[in-house]
């Protein structure tokens, strides 16, 4: 299951990792963020210790998601040594992702 990440622990899990991280901005009445959820919980558990992976609910948590210039939803934004270096905007194969994570590893 991916991580929750909120506004409060976005700092300290996303950008002072020395991992890869993947970043999915999502918000429950999106239709197409309940397609992209599966996707990268699966991702979460097959990348378990080599990269984090989270979730930002935008309804509850908008700092970051307006920080980052998320005006789509879903956005899955990767993450390297705190600094953004993928952006995926809608919904894609779950091959996008992994890609872009097997690209830092």
């Amino acid at each position: 299951m991916a991580l929750a990440i909120t506004d409060a622990t976005f700092e300290e899990v996303v950008l002072k990792s020395d991992k890869p991280v993947v970043v999915d901005f999502w918000a429950a009445w999106c239709g197409p963020c309940r397609m992209v959820g599966p996707v990268i919980d699966e991702i979460s558990t097959e990348y378990d210790g080599k990269a984090v992976v989270g979730k930002v609910d935008v309804d509850a948590n908008q700092e970051f998601a307006a920080k980052y210039g998320v005006r789509n939803i879903p956005t899955v934004l990767v993450f390297q040594n705190g600094e953004v270096v993928g952006r995926q905007v809608g919904v894609a194969p779950k091959k996008t992702y992994t890609d872009a994570i097997d690209a830092l590893l």
